[in-house]
């Protein structure tokens, strides 16, 4: 039986084009997300996030099923989960 440890996100590490890479919480990422989702065009999402209605459920499918989303030609978004040690 796996760990449940391993199947834990409390943070993510988010990566984008010419950011300093961040550290933030679900809560901050998903943030994030609906903030980037609301600033593209429909048309430019993926199919399986279009047949969802809300930037809410938009976002919330990309934080757990994905870990990128491209947002123009040369740009991106990528997030990743991480185990900060203290």
């Amino acid at each position: 039986m796996p760990d449940s440890l391993m199947y834990q996100q409390e943070h993510f590490v988010v990566l984008e084009t010419n950011q300093p890479e961040q550290f933030l919480t679900p809560s901050e990422l998903l943030e994030k997300l609906k903030t980037t989702l609301q600033q593209l065009q429909i048309q430019d999402l993926s199919p399986d996030l279009q047949k969802l209605h809300t930037v809410e459920a938009q976002a919330q499918y990309l934080l757990d099923t994905g870990c990128e989303l491209d947002i123009a030609p040369g740009q991106y978004l990528q997030w990743y989960a991480v185990r900060l040690e203290k």
